[in-house]
């Protein structure tokens, strides 16, 4: 099944806002304006802009701003994958290649904060001083959970809550607020956005940590990167941290990733294979499906709707991706 078919009735809201992400990043300068335009035709699941445009079916006011409210994340989301290409030395991404690769380092690190500002621009016309404190804070958020992604890179003796927080900075706020925000804009009740925030929160916890997982268990193909491209790079993830209980096996890392400069991917193929053999995938999945388990009950706070069975469906989809 394809994701969009959980919510085919908001098809033509997901389009216009595709075409408000068009025209936000249509910079003067050409090559800002190329470099923008080549990220977005990249594509996505634009998954943002869905939990947006669902969680507004939540409240009593229809109104334009909560596509605003969608670009902005979708934006903010862009332009934390640009940055992200150029700390992680990414050739490719979704099969393409990325903004770095194309032109380079300095035209990615400028594509990502024009886009950045794009996204606050869009929302200049919101009178909301709430909203503008929630995405303010969230992007604090996001660079911090850079910022530790990046300290944390070759480090074996992290644990599992620092794990935790930083996929929470990473990927899960952005979801949760994406969530929160569309309640906001349409006017629905605290306890309703508080419901949806949490529901976001639990989905993009277990979101990232099917990413993890999928890292070793996925084909280039499906990944449109390498295989195995997050160890690669030094970050421990769910799958890594539990294979290292096995000392045995945390010595044989250690030693594999000792000097990153001349590892290549096949000195790291028999690392990956052992992982994908082991306990640590299955186990990944257990805390993924507990965090799913945990946003079906905030789904059960939610009056019955189109909005909340598609919801309900995306947690699924989401638990049982192969890509």
């Amino acid at each position: 099944m394809k994701l969009s078919a959980a919510y085919p009735f908001i098809k033509e809201d997901l389009k216009q806002i595709e075409d408000k992400l068009y025209l936000a990043i249509q910079a003067d300068h050409p090559v800002l304006r190329e470099a923008s335009t080549h990220l977005l035709k990249a594509g996505g699941k634009r998954i943002r802009p869905v939990f947006v445009l669902l969680s507004s079916q939540f409240g009593e006011v229809k109104n334009e701003h909560v596509h605003d409210v969608a670009a902005a994340l979708e934006l903010i989301h862009m332009a934390t994958l640009v940055h992200d290409d150029v700390i992680d030395d990414a050739e490719t991404r979704r099969g393409k290649e990325t903004v770095k690769a194309k032109w380079d380092n300095r035209t990615a690190m400028y594509t990502g904060d024009y886009i950045f500002a794009r996204a606050l621009e869009t929302l200049t016309g919101f009178n909301s001083t709430k909203i503008h404190k929630i995405l303010s804070n969230v992007i604090v958020e996001v660079c911090l959970g850079e910022i530790e992604q990046i300290k944390d890179k070759f480090n074996f003796e992290q644990n599992f809550r620092t794990y935790l927080r930083r996929i929470k900075r990473k990927t899960a706020l952005l979801i949760a607020v994406s969530c929160q925000l569309g309640a906001v804009a349409a006017g629905a009740s605290e306890k309703l956005e508080k419901a949806l925030y949490r529901y976001g929160y639990y989905v993009g916890m277990s979101y990232q940590i099917i990413d993890d997982i999928l890292d070793f268990t996925s084909t280039e193909e499906e990944l449109g990167k390498p295989a195995g491209s997050d160890l690669m790079q030094g970050n421990i993830t769910l799958p890594v941290l539990y294979a290292m209980n096995e000392e045995a096996f945390k010595t044989r890392l250690q030693k594999c990733l000792s000097d990153e400069n001349t590892l290549d991917m096949e000195q790291l193929q028999p690392i990956i294979d052992y992982i994908k053999k082991s306990e640590a995938i299955p186990y990944a999945y257990r805390i993924s499906d507990l965090y799913l388990e945990k946003a079906y009950d905030e789904l059960k706070r939610l009056p019955d709707n189109q909005a909340k069975k598609a919801l309900k469906t995306i947690a699924k989809y989401i638990g049982k991706r192969k890509f």
